[in-house]
């Protein structure tokens, strides 16, 4: 099987280091890549975002499966441009991927589903003067939602009256997220534990992944502004088998059974972020593809042809026996990030260590925001490696201990990145094994 990965970050890293392990696949070029990635694959020069050239590169190379990485592609309607031309796509049409580049569209097709989230409402950037009596209504914390993609820092929890002034500043006013931005999701705050349910769905049936915890916040303690991710643990032990199994029938099903009742059977990967709150499991996003960086632990665990499944999901010929998991192990990646991330950061900076920590057992060093300079790899990004660590046996505590052994090892100027990744987990009793 010829497969094309689209995108160069870790989320693709994760997924060529997954596919170039599995037999069947006999070519894997990625689309554009990374330096990462340069020993697993074939690397095209070929933006993310240039579908046309993606499509060409496709057929030039006889692609028999094109895996899409990054939500963008998925926004603009890659898959339903390929599936003319008679390619078969991972990933959601651009209807399927309304789920996340709409949170307008997401709430609303929630609460028609009977599906459990969080109160919400929608306004428009006309409507300054009703979202703030709205605002001034609500009980505190409360959050505000850019509407589109802002490459996940989009989202602002409003913890005093001033927060909410000034997000809605940021928003409506100095119009910070742009053209995203120009409708706004006003939510309720939810208390509890985040997790991330992933469903890999041929538009009926669907395998769930293990399901893991992402950690947003820059800073130790989640402390300081929200970020693409800065590491990831999987399974978390706050999802037990019966809390999945109401997760699987509540959420992933309905989600699904909705799509197809309106038209838009969902193929792909269905991202399901939640909150564990006291009154049981609810969504605060979907997204349309892997996540980053819970995919670079999620992967690691599927014990399977990763490559089969996911063309039979691209080809609606998933097996019978909906809600099928399985996962074995668990496993940590600690993300380390240029100075100054999230906010302005420089690139450039030489990266020390690279080959030394890859080499350490069950540990792999994905990169997210790297570029080569001569014969050295430098930084490119504001999330630049994401070193995952695995525990063959299931023990957290060991995969997070290998992690940051690994770290210790990396350096570049201005690299920062958080001590506690699964901390909380890592003593939680109830881990769940394989099922």
């Amino acid at each position: 099987m010829n497969v094309l990965i689209v995108g160069s970050g870790g989320r693709e890293h994760a997924l060529a280091w997954k596919l170039a392990r599995t037999p069947g696949v006999t070519r894997l070029i990625c689309a554009p890549g990374n330096p990462g990635m340069g020993s697993l694959a074939e690397l095209a020069p070929v933006k993310s975002g240039d579908i046309p050239g993606l499509l060409a590169l496709a057929v030039r190379e006889k692609i028999d499966l094109t895996v899409v990485g990054p939500e963008q592609p998925l926004a603009e309607g890659i898959t339903d441009i390929f599936e003319a031309s008679g390619l078969k796509v991972f990933g959601p049409t651009r209807a399927g991927a309304r789920l996340e580049w709409s949170k307008a569209f997401a709430k609303d097709f929630m609460v028609r589903h009977g599906i459990p989230t969080a109160l919400s409402r929608t306004f428009t950037r006309d409507q300054a003067a009703s979202v703030r009596e709205y605002c001034a209504d609500r009980p505190l914390p409360i959050v505000l939602k850019a509407d589109g993609l802002a490459a996940g820092k989009g989202v602002l929890i409003c913890r005093t009256r001033e927060d909410v002034a000034s997000g809605l500043r940021v928003m409506f006013e100095e119009q910070v997220f742009g053209a995203a931005g120009s409708t706004l999701i006003v939510e309720d705050f939810l208390e509890g534990r985040e997790a991330s349910v992933f469903a890999v769905s041929d538009g009926q049936r669907f395998v769930l992944l293990a399901p893991a915890q992402d950690h947003k916040r820059v800073f130790d303690a989640d402390q300081g502004k929200n970020t693409g991710g800065m590491g990831a643990f999987a399974p978390t032990p706050f999802v037990t088998a019966p809390l999945l199994d109401r997760i699987s029938r509540d959420i992933v099903r309905r989600t699904l059974d909705g799509m197809t009742m309106e038209g838009t059977p969902y193929k792909g990967c269905l991202y399901v972020g939640l909150m564990l709150t006291p009154d049981g499991p609810q969504v605060i996003e979907y997204n349309c593809r892997f996540g980053d960086p819970e995919t670079q632990v999620v992967l690691p665990l599927y014990p399977g042809d990763l490559a089969d499944l996911l063309f039979r999901a691209a080809s609606g010929t998933l097996n019978e026996g909906g809600g099928k998991r399985g996962w074995s192990g668990a496993a940590a990646c600690v993300v380390l990030a240029s100075g100054g991330y999230p906010d302005a950061y420089e690139t450039g900076k030489v990266i020390h260590g690279l080959d030394r920590a890859g080499s350490l057992p069950d540990v792999s060093v994905f990169h997210a925001g790297t570029r080569l300079e001569g014969a050295q790899t430098v930084t490119a990004g504001g999330r630049v490696l994401a070193v995952t660590a695995v525990d063959p046996g299931g023990e957290l505590p060991r995969a997070i201990g290998r992690a940051y052994e690994a770290v210790a090892i990396i350096g570049f100027e201005g690299m920062h990145y958080r001590t506690d990744i699964g901390r909380t987990a890592a003593v939680a009793p109830g881990h769940p094994r394989q099922h």
